[in-house]
């Protein structure tokens, strides 16, 4: 299934040529919005969301990057990198 900020890329990238192709018909010029160097933005990860550590023996998972190791058997936590 394609993400939210998929879609969104993808609308903002043909309204952007839309405009632009209707700049160019009306004015004669050709126009590129600069809303289009700003896509790739979208798919960047954002910093505020940490990845899910997980236990693989119990299944306890935590974001909080300074917990390391499973609070009920010790096991260190494996990095998920879950959205």
């Amino acid at each position: 299934m394609v993400g939210s900020r998929t879609l969104t890329a993808v609308a903002g990238l043909a309204a952007s040529l839309l405009v632009s192709a209707a700049a160019w018909y009306y004015f004669d010029t050709l126009l590129f919005l600069l809303v289009l160097p700003f896509v790739p933005l979208l798919w960047r990860r954002s910093a505020s969301t940490p990845s899910v550590r997980r236990c693989p023996a119990c299944g306890f998972s935590s974001r909080d990057p300074s917990v390391e190791y499973c609070p009920r058997d010790g096991t260190p936590l494996d990095s998920r990198d879950e959205r």
